[in-house]
């Protein structure tokens, strides 16, 4: 008993909604028959009736979902076949029910005469046809809603799992190019290499605690940024300039611009006359610009680490990566994620 109470609670506005357009209905059987309008009219006992038939109903119909609904999709086959056994079944109980309190109270011959069963045969098809449909549809659209919730979730989580696996291949590429500059400059000058290796042990801290996370805010990848373009200037000096302009406020996906700054570095060369001119501009959007010098003589790159960013953002916004290139210039957009 408390299980079906607690369904009709959880299902109380149908549940009402059913009620009222039962009293609706009998309201208006009674005015069109009857043509008068008085107390009985409004009396709610056809109501209940009606309220009881369809209760017989929606037990049948779930009756008939459980024997025969194999998944949790939807089936225009297999709805149709429940709603087509349900609109049989439902006169038949109910005529069974009828031929029960008429033997109980002596009214067969009034209540099972041919006049007055196909009258009441009728009746019961047509109240099926209509509550049913209201019915079906009640429950298909919460199956579908609970079905794509599901979907939701797995997706999500599905999301979250190539997130991680994607930020697991940064934390090894950014260790790895810059043991690389640190090894460089032990070989050059070791104050220097000294000094990178301080910055560097403040900086991968920070990149530690990034990987955990899914979004962190613009202000401080800008911050990290910062520090960050401070050991390539142990490096190249001026030969790289960085500047940065934000007057926005959202999230980003940890190490972005890092990754674009170090792309920046890879791809052009510097020099202190001619120098690459990195620019950050922080708005309603995040571009990173940088004038073009290609290398003449560069090792060619796989590009994971631009496409790695590139997954992430797909599987966190509809807002794409938008990358324009000119003979000069080289620009990368990247969206604001406003909600964490």
């Amino acid at each position: 008993m408390k299980i079906w109470l607690y369904k009709i609670y959880q299902n109380r506005y149908f549940v009402l909604f059913i009620m009222l357009f039962a009293y609706v209905q009998s309201v208006y059987s009674r005015i069109s028959v009857r043509e008068v309008v008085n107390a009985y009219t409004f009396t709610p006992d056809a109501a209940l009736f009606s309220l009881f038939e369809a209760g017989v109903l929606f037990i049948i119909t779930l009756y008939f979902i459980k024997i025969w609904q194999k998944s949790n999709v939807f089936s225009t086959k297999e709805m149709l076949k429940i709603f087509g056994a349900s609109l049989i079944t439902h006169p038949l109980v109910m005529q069974l029910i009828g031929l029960a309190i008429a033997l109980i109270f002596n009214k067969f011959e009034r209540n099972f005469n041919i006049e007055t069963f196909t009258y009441t045969t009728f009746t019961f098809f047509l109240n099926g046809f209509v509550y049913g449909s209201f019915f079906i549809a009640y429950y298909y659209h919460n199956k579908n809603k609970i079905h794509q919730q599901q979907l939701t979730n797995y997706h999500q989580a599905l999301s979250e799992s190539r997130i991680n696996q994607l930020k697991a291949q940064l934390n090894p590429h950014f260790l790895f190019n810059n043991l690389n500059v640190l090894d460089q400059l032990i070989e050059e000058d070791k104050h220097k290499a000294s000094e990178f290796l301080n910055e560097f042990a403040d900086i991968y801290r920070y990149v530690l605690q990034a990987t955990d996370k899914k979004l962190v805010p613009m202000h401080e990848e800008l911050a990290f940024a910062t520090q960050y373009f401070k050991l390539i200037q142990h490096k190249y000096g001026k030969s790289y300039q960085l500047k940065i302009e934000s007057s926005g406020s959202g999230y980003i996906v940890p190490l972005t611009l890092q990754l674009l700054i170090e792309n920046a570095v890879q791809h052009n060369f510097g020099s202190t006359d001619n120098p690459i001119h990195i620019k950050i501009e922080a708005t309603d959007t995040i571009c990173i610009t940088n004038n073009f010098i290609p290398k003449r003589s560069s090792k060619p790159t796989s590009g994971h680490a631009l496409q790695n960013i590139k997954e992430q953002y797909k599987l966190l916004t509809h807002d794409p990566i938008v990358i324009q290139k000119s003979d000069n210039e080289f620009c990368v957009i990247i969206p604001i994620i406003r909600t964490k």
